[in-house]
């Protein structure tokens, strides 16, 4: 089955990129609208040679991971202290959900002015969207926990503290990593942003440098690149889920 799976994934890889390479050419679609695949592997090679894009992608990337660390810490002690705090829960809650609703991207500009053309806008606009759905999840999954279980936990006088970490951790890890999977791809998006709006590196800085060049060529390679640094964070995490709850069955399919 899984020979199979990578084939026919092969296959429509392949299809995909042939479409790409054939089909703007047949519809008469200049190049600064749709570059072909081939038109874009040129560009790529001029962007290592001429544009220190290697540089641009580990700037992407280092931002992107710290501000999902930074994030994901920050939702994750939040929304534990939280969870073991219902007064303060139901205090905090308008405000948590007022910051939630409001759009992350919209503060680029603002943390802009305040910090100027840093790397400290990109990395917070990157902390505020990975921040809300680790937080989000470990809360609500705070809220589920077997009370059976934790009453009979105090019934053998464990303590706050070993509560916690014997039943409530335990408990909440599979809504913690499936937040972490979801911040993961939120981080590149995060970052992204940033550098879009007042970056002068980056990837996002390259998009933006990109089109006002009309080279639609490094556009898509930009784009390419972030897509892989998130497809890789992502996959780290799915790693560390499967190795954390490798107790947890498997569907049957």
């Amino acid at each position: 089955m899984a020979d199979r799976t990578t084939i026919a994934t092969f296959f429509v890889a392949m299809l995909l990129i042939a479409l790409w390479e054939f089909l703007p050419p047949l519809l008469d679609v200049p190049r600064y609208i749709i570059p072909t695949a081939s038109q874009c592997f040129e560009e790529f090679l001029r962007m290592i040679r001429l544009d220190d894009l290697a540089s641009h992608t580990l700037s992407t990337f280092t931002m992107t991971l710290i501000g999902f660390v930074a994030g994901s810490t920050m939702g994750a002690a939040i929304g534990y202290l939280l969870g073991m705090s219902p007064f303060w829960e139901r205090v905090l809650s308008p405000y948590i959900l007022g910051l939630q609703i409001a759009p992350k991207v919209a503060f680029a500009p603002l943390f802009i002015m305040w910090f100027g053309f840093t790397v400290w806008p990109k990395l917070l606009v990157t902390i505020l969207i990975v921040f809300f759905p680790i937080l989000v999840n470990v809360l609500q999954a705070m809220k589920t926990v077997d009370q059976d279980i934790i009453n009979l936990a105090r019934a053998y006088n464990l303590t706050r503290g070993q509560i916690f970490w014997k039943v409530e951790f335990p408990s909440t890890m599979p809504s913690l990593l499936a937040g972490l999977r979801i911040g993961s791809t939120l981080a590149v998006i995060g970052v992204t942003v940033g550098e879009i709006v007042g970056g002068n590196v980056g990837l996002g800085f390259l998009i933006s440098y990109g089109e006002g060049q009309a080279n639609a060529a490094m556009v898509f390679n930009a784009i390419i690149l972030l897509t892989f640094i998130g497809v890789v964070l992502y996959s780290v995490v799915s790693y560390a889920e499967k190795r954390i709850l490798h107790y947890i069955p498997k569907a049957s399919h």
